[in-house]
């Protein structure tokens, strides 16, 4: 069949309606072998009718996700290239709440999808698919738990082939983009050892402590005992684990435990590295209310958070990230972050901002994905492969266009000895 004739076409000119352009810079494959577009564009391949039917049903950002989850479309190698002009037209460049299509535009997709035979009945999302909303009232200890549950909980071995050998779950610091990724996780957590200004003999809670990174650095190297906390049992069994492994486990303990149920203060200092999204904006003042109230005067607080940097724009939970990634997480603007610090009491000491490091980081992540891809399926499944590759590529690019940040803020509560006039970290 010739390539300019055939389903492709029409697929063009479906897609162009759901992004709300008139033209895409993608080349389209379909599932018949045409294909149509700019010759030299990334491509996307549409390898069932399953693909458009999907996106029919929910002409949106989600539709277009759970096609690709669920292996319906694919791209041709280069997801970071293919995403970058995807998301640079129409509605997806747009910093605000997806537009649904028109009346018209409706009637128009509805005989594009009969002229393909791509008309039926809607499909079942795919698997890895999570609506939290059947867990409860909004931020609610059980809520929290299942939602943390969803993200974390798909096997430590699977993460690690992810995350290499460092274990953590967070933003890394670059000296360069030669940096290599394990160097650069062991350069931000001691970057966070000394901006808390651990000293031996000190108490350090960890909040949201992963597979217990920060921890075992803290003990180790500074000679602290530090408390963990996670909801995530996989990630509180593989730490104890990786501290019984190196002889820690006198100096590092790990709870499958709420912040909020936190009630054996105070610490000389907490750590929160990757933990205040699951909070959300309705709680984040409590959350700040609460570690102040777990630090001693003087403590320090370090929190290292992903903000959203594009203006205000409500949550959408019918989007890809709630649905797949992070049910019910917020990305706060550091405005807000710092207000929420500031209005519990505590003095901001310094904020440093790490936004371009975070993409690097991310890319990193992609590539050990991408390397491991077979091993990755094997240990999980492909379409959490799939999850796992879209939101970190998508994620990297949010962060090189600037719609989000990553920020440490250092706080201290007052009325303990007075923070160095200089910088000590």
């Amino acid at each position: 069949m010739a390539k300019n004739k055939g389903v492709a076409p029409r697929l063009a000119e479906a897609l162009a309606i759901i992004l709300g352009t008139e033209e895409i810079p993608l080349r389209l494959r379909a599932w018949d072998g045409s294909e149509a577009g700019p010759v030299n564009a990334p491509v996307i391949e549409f390898r069932s009718r399953r693909g458009l039917r999907r996106m029919l049903w929910s002409p949106n950002q989600l539709g277009l996700s759970r096609a690709y989850v669920a292996g319906d479309i694919d791209d041709d190698g280069d997801l970071f290239e293919s995403f970058s002009v995807l998301s640079s037209v129409g509605k997806f460049a747009e910093v605000k709440a997806f537009r649904p299509p028109t009346l018209s535009e409706r009637w128009r997709l509805l005989r594009t999808a009969i002229r393909v035979g791509a008309l039926g009945l809607p499909i079942a999302p795919p698997p890895e698919e999570m609506d939290v909303s059947k867990a409860g009232r909004l931020h609610s200890k059980k809520r929290d738990s299942a939602a943390v549950s969803h993200h974390y909980d798909v096997g430590n071995d699977f993460y690690r082939l992810v995350l290499g050998p460092s274990m953590v779950y967070s933003c890394a610091v670059w000296e360069d983009e030669d940096t290599g990724l394990d160097a650069a996780q062991e350069a931000k957590l001691d970057l966070v050892c000394r901006k808390l200004g651990l000293k031996e003999g000190m108490r350090v809670l960890d909040v949201g402590c992963g597979w217990g990174s920060f921890a075992l650095h803290a003990a180790r190297n500074y000679g602290v005992d530090v408390v963990g906390i996670t909801l995530s049992k996989e990630q509180a069994a593989l730490a104890r684990k990786r501290a019984a492994d190196v002889g820690l486990s006198d100096r590092t303990e790990i709870r499958v435990q709420d912040y909020r149920d936190i009630d054996d203060g105070p610490f000389d200092a907490i750590s929160s590295i990757g933990m205040a999204e699951h909070v959300g904006k309705e709680q984040i003042g409590n959350y700040a209310a609460k570690l102040n109230s777990l630090l001693r005067p003087g403590g320090r607080l370090l929190n290292h958070a992903i903000s959203w940097n594009a203006g205000e724009m409500p949550p959408d939970p019918d989007s890809f990230i709630p649905r797949y990634v992070f049910p019910d997480g917020e990305m706060l603007s550091l405005t807000v972050m710092l207000g929420a610090l500031e209005s519990a009491g505590l003095e901001v000491l310094d904020v440093e901002a790490l936004r371009r490091h975070y993409s690097l980081t991310l890319r990193a992540w992609v590539h050990n994905l991408e390397e491991n891809w077979d091993e990755a399926v094997r240990l999980t499944s492909e379409g959490r492969a799939r999850v796992w590759r879209l939101y970190m590529a998508s994620s990297a690019l949010g962060f090189e266009r600037g719609l989000n940040g990553v920020n440490q803020i250092l706080v201290q509560r007052p009325g303990g000895e007075e923070p160095p006039l200089r910088r000590n970290f």
